[in-house]
């Protein structure tokens, strides 16, 4: 199956950062240079207090809404954690799960990011699963080891009917946050070794359909870069999405690349 089945996805992770009205001014002024596109899924990741405010602004636009986190039950005694249906009830699309702060500063593990990845798989969500390696681990030769162990562990029970729904964001943890970023070709090895192992889990058709995003300082002078990579199929973008117009430009970058995938 070719590459050009997998339509580009543009995804701004805004941390811990806007309030309500903040987040509300930002989103309105992307949507007024990509909120009518088509060729490229766009999709903003604001904090958990702005999902409501950011949801109305984004009505009327083709771009999507995602989430940061979610915890894997329905409901129940878990202070200050929210539901895939909570989150679906605010027309939440996408849900951030695994992230690298995530792992590093709460401690969840492969085994507690593949039961949000179920769960979100089954409150309709599309889960963008976050894999990646610490700088030690890349010097010592271990980006593969470590991807392919949280690729197997974190996937266990998807299956490839679920494929579609299923998003991978590749993001070194060395290049994140530091201005650092992976060159093209070594973002390409990783993806393409993701890839390798989603056939291997899903079955090749299925492994296909999956977009692997890359998430390491992506910004809008080297998005086109390594959007051109074969197994590169968007951006989990971080800082510069706080910016509108270094967003907008990664998006555009998408566009310019998306006729060689057919869209």
């Amino acid at each position: 199956m070719s590459k050009n089945v997998r339509k580009f996805l543009i995804a701004g992770n805004w941390k811990m950062h806007k309030t309500a009205a903040e987040a509300l001014d930002l989103v309105e002024q992307i949507i007024l240079d990509v909120g009518k596109t088509t060729d490229v899924n766009v999709v903003v990741c604001p904090p958990f207090t702005c999902l409501e405010s950011v949801g109305r602004g984004l009505e009327g636009s083709t771009v999507k809404l995602g989430a940061q986190n979610m915890h894997h039950e329905k409901f129940g005694a878990y202070t200050g954690e929210v539901s895939a249906d909570m989150l679906r009830t605010l027309f939440v699309s996408y849900v951030i799960l695994g992230h690298s702060e995530r792992r590093q500063y709460f401690a969840e593990t492969d085994e507690f990011i593949n039961k949000k990845v179920l769960a979100a798989l089954d409150g309709n969500l599309s889960p963008i699963l976050c894999v990646g390696e610490t700088l030690a681990e890349r010097e010592s030769g271990k980006t593969l080891e470590v991807v392919k162990r949280q690729i197997d562990r974190g996937l266990v029970g998807v299956t490839g009917a679920q494929a579609e729904k299923l998003v991978i964001a590749y993001e070194p943890v060395w290049a994140i946050g530091t201005g650092k970023t992976a060159t093209p070709a070594m973002a390409q090895e990783a993806q393409g070794a993701i890839r390798l192992l989603l056939n291997g889990h899903l079955g090749s058709a299925a492994g296909a359909k999956v977009r692997i995003l890359y998430g390491g300082s992506m910004k809008a002078d080297n998005a086109e870069a390594l959007l051109a990579q074969p197994d590169i199929d968007g951006g989990l973008v971080g800082g510069a999405s706080l910016e509108p117009r270094s967003f907008v430009k990664i998006v555009q970058a998408a566009q310019k690349q998306a006729p060689k995938r057919g869209h």
